[in-house]
């Protein structure tokens, strides 16, 4: 790759300059304002005539001539093919997040069913991430609500277990999930080996698409007992044909031309655009989400939707088809670019007619739907940031707030919680939580908390962008608490060289009842809102959102410490091992007092592992 940049005067002049250096290659393009921001990353399958477009004074959108306007230098990266260009691209948008580019903000990945083999008893249960442990996976789903609501009529269906390997070991009952009809129950060899595998077959079969056959056959069983009198088995089987019958209900679009699929539609209104993604797997609709990607200040629809396409799937598994609603300019780099991720053919097409055309209109009706009800959702949120900055006496509407909160027992396995919100709403994918670490706090010091929260948040800050030029900064601070807590805060702030970050703490009045609330701020007497006031309802919201994350945050560092053994203090013994253990040994008792020979015929353990094992439960022995 070559590496070019210069610098002379701005606009469609400079570009000019370029091109007597840039050659026919495909490459990419980075345009950068007059303090070095990148403005603007693009590829082309051609460099010279790509910059050459740029070059013209006249014929631009008006956002390519507010860009070309801008532009006080470009940098160019030449690459050996068109799609290393379009990879290349796509990876410098995703970590240089230009003004003027389309970018995906919600790159979250989705979750999937684990019908797990590595046990004889296979567990059924959600997965998300690596495809590390072994099994089938299902999905992708939309969300964790469509997988929840799936295994919950799965369990009901075909009574797999969904318990850890280390419970089942050390059951010596049927637990609640059998007693409720959701579990055939082979902990305690309620069935054996083989009538459980012929339940994970038929549950797996359900998941290929293969409904129709696991339906008849539980029809076929359930006739066979009724005509033998087995009546309670004959019930049972109804109801498991029932929840089999519900299953299909809530899944609503089950496409019988369409068995593994995307349907990606996209609808724009007033410079803003929704996408709308529908799963289609194994004949079967596995939920749909919405996604807001920015759209680089007016980008139009086929550079929308290819620069969706691109980043959406740079980390996810792509199916072999994807329905568009709208055609992209690049398709054939495009479909090139998946097929190489997925290693193996991927088709994107744009239907007219027929069945996949009638899924991508429905598809893009909640898009437009969707996008409606966002936009009507935004303007009465800006509304309520006017009202806040007018009832605080800010300078302007905050663009990022960020709310704190502390959770604890007694001091013991404190969490300090970070939400943000701005003019869209929540930003869930900005929260964050911080284990609180000082090892000199006295427990239940929520002043000593909350300062270790502000100094490694905003020294964090300081380091990165030193200049307060990202998004990351936040204009308004809310603090759960009264006087005491904002003064300490404002005294942490001074302290880091911020202080004109406007902060506002939150504390409950006298009788402690919400509505009732006292804000308090540096420096000035506490003052109340009207009970009826909505940025009071709304500083109300904002509060709850950070006190529901941070006792989250506590609650699941609590269980993790509560369900934590002596094995995890053990070298060499992570998860795989810890299993291996506990599914041998049933408890991680029954392994401290195993012998080194007991150890070893573990499967998986070594024999340095087991004596690793044994000497960190027997010291000195």
């Amino acid at each position: 790759m070559a590496d070019v940049t210069q610098e002379k005067e701005s606009g469609h002049a400079l570009i000019q300059s370029y091109l007597k250096t840039l050659t026919a290659q495909p490459g990419v393009y980075r345009m950068l304002d007059a303090e070095g921001r990148v403005l603007y990353v693009g590829k082309a399958r051609n460099l010279k005539a790509r910059v050459s477009s740029y070059a013209r004074p006249t014929g631009h959108s008006a956002r390519i001539a507010r860009m070309i306007h801008a532009t006080h230098s470009m940098m160019f990266l030449t690459t050996r093919t068109e799609t290393e260009a379009l990879l290349l691209e796509q990876n410098l948008i995703k970590q240089l997040k230009p003004y003027f580019n389309v970018l995906l903000r919600d790159d979250k990945s989705f979750p999937n069913i684990l019908v797990s083999r590595e046990h004889a008893f296979p567990q059924i249960k959600k997965h998300r991430g690596a495809k590390k442990e072994k099994g089938n996976y299902y999905g992708p789903f939309a969300s964790a609500g469509a997988v929840n609501r799936t295994l919950n009529q799965l369990q009901k269906v075909f009574l797999l277990r969904n318990c850890s390997d280390s419970v089942f070991a050390a059951r010596t009952r049927p637990c609640l999930l059998h007693q409720i009809k959701r579990c055939a129950a082979p902990c305690v060899g309620y069935v054996d080996e083989a009538q459980y595998a012929a339940l994970v077959a038929d549950a797996e079969r359900f998941l290929q698409g293969r409904s129709t056959q696991v339906q008849a056959k539980l029809a076929d069983e359930m006739a066979a007992a009724s005509e033998a009198m087995e009546f309670e088995r004959a019930a049972a089987l109804r109801d498991r044909i029932k929840a089999l019958t519900q299953v299909q209900q809530v899944q609503g679009i089950n496409p019988s031309g369409v068995a593994e699929a995307d349907l990606v539609a996209l609808h724009m209104d007033g410079g803003q655009a929704c996408v709308q993604v529908f799963f289609i797997r194994s004949n079967q609709s596995w939920g749909n989400r919405d996604f807001y990607p920015r759209t680089g200040s007016g980008a139009e629809d086929a550079e929308v939707l290819e620069a969706f396409l691109g980043q959406f799937y740079a980390d996810k598994e792509p199916p072999r088809l994807i329905l568009l609603s709208h055609p992209i300019e690049n398709a054939d780099l495009m479909t090139e670019l998946l097929s190489d991720r997925a290693g193996r053919k991927v088709e994107i097409a744009v239907p007219q007619r027929g069945e996949k055309a009638e899924l991508i209109e429905n598809a893009t009706r909640n898009a437009r739907e969707s996008l409606a009800r966002r936009m009507s959702e935004n303007a009465a949120h800006s509304k309520l940031l006017y009202g806040l900055a007018e009832a605080f006496g800010l300078d302007a509407p905050p663009r990022r707030i960020e709310v704190y909160d502390n959770s604890h027992i007694m001091g013991t396995n404190a969490v300090g919680g970070m939400v943000v919100a701005g003019p869209e709403g929540f930003i869930k994918g900005q929260y964050r939580k911080f284990n609180i670490k000082g090892a000199d706090l006295t427990p239940g010091d929520d002043f000593g908390m909350m300062k270790e929260v502000l100094t490694r948040r905003f020294a964090r800050l300081l380091k990165e962008d030193p200049d307060r030029e990202s998004e990351a900064w936040p204009d308004l601070l809310l603090i759960d608490g009264g006087a005491g807590q904002v003064s300490a805060v404002a005294g942490i702030m001074e302290e880091m060289g911020v202080e004109d970050i406007a902060m506002i703490g939150v504390a409950k009045g006298v009788d402690r009842d919400a509505g009732k609330e006292e804000f308090h701020r540096p420096g000035q007497r506490p003052f109340a809102l009207p009970h009826n006031s909505p940025v009071l309802y709304f500083v109300q919201r904002l509060r709850d959102e950070a006190h529901r994350w941070a006792i989250g945050a506590h609650r699941a560092k609590r269980a993790k410490a509560v369900g934590s053994t002596p094995l995890d203090e053990v070298p060499g013994v992570g998860a795989a091992r810890k299993r291996a253990l506990l599914r041998h040994f049933g408890s991680a008792k029954a392994v401290s007092r195993a012998g080194l020979d007991d150890l070893k015929a573990v499967d998986g353990i070594s024999e340095k592992v087991a004596q690793t094992v044994y000497d960190f439960f027997h010291p000195g022995s």
